[in-house]
């Protein structure tokens, strides 16, 4: 069967154990069509780009789905009918990503992980500085040294 990803968005004002409760119906609803959920992921409430119906925040969930394309579409037409779900987006993927998402990780193993190709954190150098930078040149007053500034003809 193929495998797919979703994430959902879930308003802000809905409890934790009630979003977990929705993830389980969801996962139920692909369990009922022979398909299985691998991954069940609550992200946490997040704040969004932009406001989604007068919502600033929403409790982000993924689901690692393994189910055939009429599962997905009951899932899907589930997740328009609920009136706490914002936004969901699906997509196929090739593998499931074993161990945690990239928005589990801590930022604590991000940053080893950067360390160890050698990348340069942002507060390795402080600000300004870097190799060949002296300090910036004064300004001069441009406005004051004009022709047209001081009355005199050209």
């Amino acid at each position: 069967m193929p495998l797919y990803e979703t994430v959902f968005l879930v308003r802000p004002d809905v409890s934790g154990q009630q979003v977990d409760g929705l993830s389980e119906a969801f996962s139920e609803i692909v369990r009922s069509q022979q398909g299985s959920v691998t991954k069940v992921e609550n992200w946490g409430l997040k704040s969004l780009s932009y406001r989604i119906r007068k919502s600033r925040k929403a409790h982000y969930v993924l689901l690692n789905v393994d189910a055939s394309p009429a599962a997905l579409l009951e899932l899907e037409r589930n997740l328009r009918i609920n009136e706490d779900v914002l936004r969901y987006m699906t997509i196929r993927v090739e593998a499931h990503e074993p161990g945690p998402s990239a928005m589990m990780q801590s930022r604590a193993s991000r940053d080893e992980r950067r360390r160890e190709r050698g990348d340069r954190l942002r507060d390795e150098e402080p600000f300004g500085g870097g190799e060949g930078r002296g300090p910036r040149p004064p300004v001069a007053d441009s406005v004051a040294t004009t022709p047209a500034a001081t009355g005199e003809r050209p």
